[in-house]
């Protein structure tokens, strides 16, 4: 879902938590910095106050859109 998510851009953390309801802010904590450490996602800090962090995908991450399209094709089908 994450990835899904950032596949339109970057997003600030409170955009994602938005478009992912049902995930808990500890667990989004969680897997974001996993996606990072996998190299899947990057995170940048915008000035300003309060400092912001935006999270996007990398050229990783980007790739996996044809793969998650698939995915989504076939829940779609499968999965009522």
């Amino acid at each position: 879902m994450i990835i899904r998510t950032l596949q339109d851009g970057p997003k600030r953390f409170k955009d994602i938590s938005e478009m992912i309801p049902t995930m808990s802010d500890k667990m989004l904590v969680e897997r974001l910095k996993e996606l990072e450490t996998a190299g899947i996602l990057s995170s940048s800090c915008l000035s300003g106050n309060p400092v912001r962090i935006e999270y996007g995908l990398t050229e990783m991450g980007k790739a996996l859109q044809p793969v998650m399209d698939e995915v989504q094709q076939w829940a779609e089908s499968w999965v009522k």
